[in-house]
């Protein structure tokens, strides 16, 4: 079996590099650009010189002659498109890049499987913020679920409705297996510095090593997330292909820890021996225009199918990641104070 995983060099996809190795026999190729960091699959490369099972090939969701060619090498038995312009904040400023890589580009992809002749069960990943800023009066008591309506709060937002909509179209157009999650907040080793979590356990393990004052810099600390780990994520797409799937179904997935954002950060703050002297301070930068602020998610419908339960606590998930910090930090990285 070959599994193609767009997006392979992020977070979420190098995790699920990882578990496909560890708990299946596929094989695992990854789709990046030239120009991509490969920090994250590092561990991953000596593997792919030797051709042991895994394999990086070069895609660009902006080019789909370079889809058509990867689906006509590839042939994929799998398909898992996490490939995205993934940072809500980011499409404030870039909302035209945003739109084109997120909505054409998984069209450029699912189209490409189609011009190959091939038949993938393919999970296409849009995200809980197509749910946007629901008010709270309107926010059922279990949780957001699946028909609740979309009302996305940046073009990020708005892009992955066009990437959850575009996934259930060649589903129930072309009778292509693609299934769209919503995924929840998610996070643990080698998150990305530009979400609210991790860059607060950068700024940490910066203080600690005395890089920076002892000052965290935040924007939204009332936004209320809802919290999964990172390897709980992976293992729940990799239930979603494998357990009866089910074309052109559709599933929030996310964890079992709620809390505000600044709850979050009075965590990760108590695991520091520096704890009582960071101070806290609110960067205008790092306000969006509009938040999405109620992210509770309703995963009945996913846990009822696959029997997938989020299993990595909340505590170890941030020790894990202030940890993953402090090691590139010791390491002598250098770091955008952002």
């Amino acid at each position: 079996m070959r599994a193609l995983i767009t997006g392979v060099t992020g977070m979420v996809g190098s995790h699920l590099a990882d578990f496909l190795l560890e708990n299946t026999d596929w094989d695992v190729y990854g789709a990046c650009r030239w120009r991509s960091p490969l920090d994250n699959v590092s561990h991953l490369l000596d593997r792919a010189n030797k051709k042991d099972r895994v394999y990086f090939e070069y895609a660009d969701l902006n080019d789909a002659v370079s889809l058509i060619k990867l689906m006509e090498k590839v042939r994929p038995d799998y398909i898992f498109h996490l490939a995205a312009q993934s940072y809500p904040l980011t499409s404030f400023d870039a909302p035209i890049d945003t739109l084109g890589t997120n909505i054409l580009g998984t069209s450029r992809l699912l189209e490409a499987v189609r011009i190959a002749g091939l038949d993938p069960v393919i999970h296409v990943c849009a995200s809980s913020e197509v749910f946007g800023k629901i008010p709270p009066e309107k926010k059922p008591a279990t949780g957001i679920h699946e028909e609740c309506p979309f009302h996305p709060a940046s073009p990020y937002a708005i892009s992955k409705v066009g990437t959850d909509l575009l996934g259930r179209y060649y589903a129930e157009a072309y009778g292509m297996k693609v299934m769209t999650t919503r995924m929840f907040t998610h996070t643990g080793p080698r998150r990305g510095d530009v979400f609210h979590e991790s860059t607060f356990a950068k700024q940490i393990a910066m203080i600690e090593a005395g890089l920076i004052e002892p000052v965290v810099k935040v924007g939204n600390l009332q936004s209320l997330r809802t919290y999964a780990d990172v390897r709980d994520a992976v293992r729940a797409y990799y239930m979603l292909v494998t357990v009866d799937p089910i074309p052109g179904e559709y599933y929030n997935i996310g964890g079992s820890y709620t809390c505000t954002v600044g709850d979050t950060l009075n965590t990760l703050i108590s695991y520091s021996p520096m704890k009582d002297r960071i101070q806290v301070v609110t960067d205008p930068e790092r306000l969006r225009p509009i938040d999405a602020d109620l992210q509770v998610p309703d995963c009945r419908k996913f846990k009822a199918h696959s029997g997938w339960e989020p299993q990595i606590p909340y505590e170890k998930t941030m020790h894990d990641l202030l940890d993953y910090w402090r090691d590139r930090v010791r390491r002598g990285e250098q770091f955008l104070t952002r």
